[in-house]
């Protein structure tokens, strides 16, 4: 959990005994620096000198708690668990740009919940490239989940129908379902993925139990445009950030739930397939002013 990330911001706030215009400046640059919007900086130093006017703030120490209790309060803004139907199968779509770690992800997940006694289905839905199948069932194989798959250029809503048939069959708990990455091509993707929300509703009764977007937590400001894209594009309802290790910067989850109000869900925190947990904002932040 990005350990030691805000520590110089910690730093800043505690060799200060004063509360002064300097700080809050000193604060708001150190925030950009930390890959956090000049909106969301902005947001979040204006509340600071207000909190610090209207309580009286007399030191430092005040200002870093409540800066620690806004950053909370930031991110439990929506938050909430993965979402579990009264009628199982569960069906999860993962979407995302091609090698953002949306393939392991899905691996790690599936990890997740066998661990947890659930029985899941791997659903091979990015025909387009042969690679992401046979990367799939690699998977599928390490974890020991079985993979519904077509052959490339299949239709994707065709492996999704093949994939909850299955799951009623082997009386699944899960399905989580890898989507085509390539956000270059939107108008092709949007049909795809309007042509599988219709299969799933026709099957269940309803639509997907979540859209996840998978991030890459390493890429700064480039996932808060990926985030921005893909929510106009379809109806994502939560995030999943991979790659959320020492390597980064991590302001552009503030960013992301500040503006975009979508919650995260789960985050990957390493390479291995137990390096998955769901989103604990208290945690996070308070892995955020940690010392190494």
């Amino acid at each position: 959990m990005l350990r030691g990330l805000f520590r110089k911001i910690d730093e800043l706030l505690m060799s200060r005994r004063g509360i002064d215009d300097e700080l809050f400046e000193e604060l708001e640059e150190l925030l950009v620096r930390a890959d956090v919007s000049i909106h969301t900086t902005t947001r979040l130093v204006e509340e600071l000198r207000e909190a610090a006017r209207r309580e009286k703030l007399r030191d430092a120490e005040g200002v870093r708690a409540y800066l620690r209790q806004e950053l909370v309060n930031l991110l439990m803004e929506g938050h909430r668990p993965l979402t579990q139907p009264p009628t199982p199968p569960a069906v999860y779509l993962f979407v995302g740009v091609n090698g953002v770690g949306k393939t392991t992800s899905i691996a790690k997940l599936a990890h997740l919940l066998k661990r947890r006694r659930q029985k899941v289905l791997l659903a091979a839905a990015d025909t387009f490239r042969a690679a992401a199948i046979d990367q799939l069932e690699v998977w599928g194989q390490r974890v020991g989940v079985d993979v519904i798959r077509q052959k490339e250029g299949s239709d994707p809503a065709a492996v999704v129908f093949d994939a909850l048939q299955a799951a009623r069959a082997r009386r699944a708990d899960v399905v989580l379902v890898d989507t085509a990455g390539r956000l270059h091509t939107k108008t092709n993707l949007m049909e795809e993925l309007r042509k599988v929300h219709r299969v799933i509703e026709r099957e269940l009764g309803r639509p997907p139990d979540e859209t996840l977007l998978v991030l890459d937590a390493t890429t700064g400001q480039n996932a808060v445009s990926q985030a921005r894209t893909f929510k106009d594009a379809v109806n994502v309802t939560g995030l999943v950030l991979a790659k959320l290790d020492g390597t980064a910067k991590g302001g552009n989850i503030l960013t992301i739930q500040n503006e975009l109000k979508i919650p995260i869900l789960l985050v990957g925190t390493g390479e291995q397939l137990d390096a998955i947990e769901e989103f604990n904002p208290k945690q996070f932040v308070d892995a955020l002013f940690a010392e190494e």
